[in-house]
């Protein structure tokens, strides 16, 4: 589903490993300690029985979560190349939900809460995934702990000033580093195993089924920490946009679910042999001359990790807006080839705010990763009932099929989201914290946005109209030319309206200018733009369609070139936008804070006149109120 061409490559699958599995490939550092931590509210005793039940369980979690959800079915769904869980919502509201299907709708509405708890996990990822590695310190040298607060606030601050670089540049860097990490972690666990291969073991269902059912006081709580081995799922598919279905896949079957494998497995050896050594099993596992080479390969491997629901994150907030669930936020493509490259700054320093404030909020990975769960099975779970329903939908899957394959699923899903409940207290609110402020603000903006839209309408009339009403009256012709920016031909720009109506003049020549960007990376001048005469011919008026790709920014003056061999009147034209001034109005349409929240939504807005090129000095910008 979706027409993007997949292309293979191995520098698609270094870069796809340099930013997506940091996430997912650290989670071997700190999942089975945090298990299996006496200081946990439902501690799991270390018994042998225990332990091969808990690896047996985090190994089919991976297999189910990961490998058979994402990997193999849902990232087979995108959105002209997009992936994520705004992507499935698009597919959602261009099919079924605009025919009016109520069950459509209201997925599309929980689809969007998933995506809001993306927005939890992708500021808690980057704080517990750093602090995890950088404590590795105290295994070292116990004297250097006080030092992990400001390490880890350094490696953030760099990480996030690094961004404006895109992430095919900073796959390249990090590919080579998440590779040797992958090898590391892999000989380390191949190590363990070696002390007690009976451990191998493990890999059977049915020590997972076993612990599950013959153990299920114990199980259910130990899910809720199991859960940090899947953490990471959601942005392979949130990144699918950056590198690929089949760049992620390769990467993940071919290298990084074989040495985290190992690596579970050699720790759950290391604990068999030695339960002293549950205070740290990822690190201790590792020689003691090779402990500090680990622990930094581990700090730039968890700066990876944040690199993946970071980048994850700028694809969701993207469609977010092309969906009008956000506003328009400058937007920086740092890719010809790959068109899901991106980088927004404005959600790159909120991201970077947030992470800091957990990090010196929270102070340890054990105190976060009660919090870290249940961002990830939430977004986990809606992701999984979104895809069964569009496969039902949109590929004919047989409804018994797809409602068989959804209940399994959904069901190990379930069992990960109730375990979390549990944690409520303990620091799994704050997701769901982040989540419900996120989805206000998108739910806000856009009814907000329905409003703003319809009183535009009205307010500004059809064009065609409004032309006609200007040849009937004959307003004062001044010379030169102005270009009005609009979103399309269908209504007349506020600014030309307000400039007939308020000063009584028209200039000679009048472009009406909206602006097109398709999914390509360039579009050839030849096929950059459409005229239209809107009936007027003789009049000076037209509306021009320009065409831009998504790598390019728009220049309006280097439109008009293309439209005019005359270089002067390209240099004294004006530029008009239209500047909508938002205020609370009596009319019943949100709740009075809605209308507040909305509002100061509008604020981030990216600035028009610098988007579209405009020269500022020749750039008048006409307003108009309108009540919400």
């Amino acid at each position: 589903m979706g027409a993007k061409r997949d292309k293979l490559s191995v520098a698609g699958v270094v870069g796809a490993l340099g930013v997506v599995f940091g996430d997912i490939g650290t989670s071997p550092i700190y999942t089975l300690q945090t298990v299996f931590n006496p200081a946990d509210p439902h501690p799991v005793p270390l018994t042998e029985e225990n332990l091969f039940g808990v690896v047996s369980t985090i190994f089919w979690s991976v297999m189910l979560i990961v490998t058979l959800t994402y990997v193999t079915l849902v990232m087979r769904i995108n959105n002209d190349g997009e992936g994520g869980i705004m992507a499935l919502i698009t597919l959602l509201r261009r099919g079924e939900a605009a025919r009016g299907r109520k069950t459509a709708v209201a997925l599309a509405v929980l689809g969007l809460f998933g995506a809001a708890l993306f927005f939890g996990d992708s500021m808690i990822t980057p704080a517990i995934s750093v602090l995890s590695a950088v404590e590795g310190v105290k295994v070292v040298s116990p004297g250097l702990e006080e030092l992990i607060i400001p390490i880890t606030a350094v490696i953030i601050v760099v990480l996030f000033a690094v961004q404006r670089f895109g992430t095919n540049a900073v796959g390249r860097l990090f590919g080579p580093i998440t590779i040797s990490w992958f090898l590391a972690i892999g000989i380390c666990g191949l190590g363990g195993i070696a002390q007690r291969p009976d451990i191998l073991r493990a890999l059977s269902p049915t020590y997972a089924i076993g612990f599950l059912a013959g153990h299920f006081h114990i199980a259910f709580f130990a899910l809720a920490a199991i859960v940090l081995a899947v953490t990471g799922a959601e942005a392979l598919y949130a990144d699918m946009g950056h590198f690929g279905r089949r760049a992620i896949a390769f990467g993940w079957l071919g290298l990084v679910l074989p040495a985290s494998t190992l690596s579970y497995l050699g720790q759950g050896a290391l604990l068999l042999a030695d339960p002293g050594t549950l205070s740290s099993p990822f690190f201790l596992l590792v020689p003691g001359w090779g402990r500090l080479p680990m622990v930094l390969l581990a700090t730039a491997a968890t700066v990876i990790a944040a690199q993946a629901v970071i980048t994850g994150a700028y694809s969701v907030a993207n469609q977010a807006g092309q969906l009008g669930y956000l506003p328009r936020l400058r937007v920086a493509h740092t890719s010809e080839s790959t068109m899901g490259q991106i980088y927004v700054p404005w959600i790159n320093w909120v991201l970077m705010v947030s992470v800091l404030t957990l990090v010196f909020a929270f102070r340890s990975s054990a105190a976060l990763a009660y919090a870290f769960g249940m961002a990830v099975v939430g977004t986990i779970t809606i992701t999984t009932l979104l895809f069964f329903y569009l496969a039902h939908t949109r590929w004919g899957v047989p409804a018994w099929l797809a409602a068989t394959g959804a209940t399994l699923l959904i069901a190990v899903d379930l069992l990960f989201v109730g375990a979390n409940l549990t944690k409520l207290v303990h620091g799994a609110w704050l997701p769901l914290i982040i989540g419900l402020i996120a989805f206000t603000v998108m739910t806000t903006w856009q009814r907000g946005r329905q409003i703003v839209t319809a009183e535009r309408d009205r307010a500004e009339g059809p064009l065609r109209e409004f032309v006609a009403e200007l040849h009937a009256r004959r307003p004062v012709r001044v010379p030169g030319t102005a270009v009005f920016l609009n979103r399309g031909k269908q209504t007349a720009p506020l600014a030309l309206r307000a400039n007939v109506e308020h000063n009584r003049v028209l200039h000679e020549k009048v472009v009406i200018l909206s602006i097109q960007t398709l999914p390509v990376p360039r579009v050839p001048d030849a096929e950059r733009i459409e005229i239209d005469d809107l009936g007027a011919v003789g009049e000076g008026i037209t509306h021009v369609n320009v065409r831009f790709g998504y790598i390019e920014k728009p220049d309006v003056p280097a439109v008009l070139r293309l439209i005019t061999a005359d270089r002067t009147e390209v240099d004294d034209a004006s530029y008009f936008l239209s500047k909508i001034e938002l205020v609370r109005g009596p009319a019943h349409t949100m709740a009075a804070w809605r209308k507040r929240l909305f509002i100061a939504t509008a604020h981030i807005t990216a600035d028009a006149a610098e988007y579209f090129g405009l020269p500022r000095h020749r750039t008048v910008i006409m307003g108009s109120r309108i009540e919400v």
